[in-house]
């Protein structure tokens, strides 16, 4: 076990891949917990469907995949918002309509580009040699980001997941924090479908805030306990990984799913012990 670690602090390509998921992971579990008390979990997959859709025509197109993709999906995330709140579309049909439409169209432009080398399970289900050194440095400035948007605007996140109505009434412009949490979702997004695919970055969003529910009832208590279970999923997922030849992304989810079962455990434990 020492000399597996020794071997991922080593190599070029895992501390890439380690400084990348364990950045995303962090975000993602913080974004994770309001958009699940939100009832908005599933706008993580829509939107990694839509990021796979851009990431496969800008590769298509010969175009900077990043670039493409982070405005593309920041534009369907407004979009979602935009659609759901008019009821016009409930919330669960937007997603599903965008989602299917933008996976289409990258199925599309893939198995329409003849003569191109595109591996389209990396782009599906993740790849660590994808990650370069320039999308560490981009990972780095953008996630630093979305840290420094969430702990500035704590309060008001706060304030919105548990209660719109009364926010607003406080003065709270909730439209405008509502499309902040979509645009830091967006964006931690596109960053994670690299590492992890656009099948399986979800999870990153969704496991650690159900499994910190289980136990905790605040809200910091939660979005702590769900930080530390995000990271930690992230590199035990990593060594089961690289020492077992699997997937990455499928070992994070495994590591994740593991995780799920133990704090149900605890929480059903201590329902009873309470009773």
């Amino acid at each position: 076990m020492d000399e597996i670690i020794s071997e991922i602090f080593t190599a070029p390509i895992l501390v890439r891949a380690l400084i990348v998921g364990v950045l995303v992971s962090l975000c993602a579990s913080l974004l994770g917990v309001s958009l699940v008390l939100k009832r908005y979990s599933m706008i993580g997959d829509g939107l990694s469907h839509v990021g796979f859709g851009a990431l496969a025509v800008a590769t298509v197109m010969n175009l900077a995949p990043m670039a493409v993709a982070i405005p593309v999906v920041i534009l369907a995330a407004f979009l979602l918002l935009r659609l759901s709140s008019s009821g016009k579309i409930k919330g669960d049909a937007a997603i599903a309509l965008i989602s299917t439409s933008a996976l289409a169209i990258g199925v599309m432009a893939v198995s329409m580009s003849r003569g191109m080398n595109i591996d389209i399970n990396s782009y599906l289900f993740g790849s660590i040699i994808s990650v370069s050194k320039g999308d560490v440095i981009t990972s780095v400035v953008l996630t630093s980001a979305v840290l420094v948007m969430f702990i500035l605007f704590y309060t008001k996140i706060f304030a919105i997941t548990f209660d719109e109505s009364f926010a607003k009434a406080t003065g709270i412009r909730v439209d405008l924090y509502n499309m902040l949490i979509a645009l830091l979702t967006a964006v931690t997004i596109v960053i994670g479908m690299r590492l992890m695919g656009s099948m399986l970055i979800s999870s990153l969003i969704i496991f650690p805030a159900l499994c910190s529910m289980r136990v905790f009832k605040s809200f910091r208590s939660v979005t702590l306990c769900s930080a530390a279970i995000s990271v930690a999923a992230f590199i035990m997922g990593m060594i089961i990984s690289y020492a077992a030849d699997t997937p990455c992304g499928a070992s994070i989810v495994c590591v994740n799913i593991a995780f799920f079962a133990v704090f149900s455990a605890i929480g059903a434990i201590r329902g009873r012990v309470r009773a």
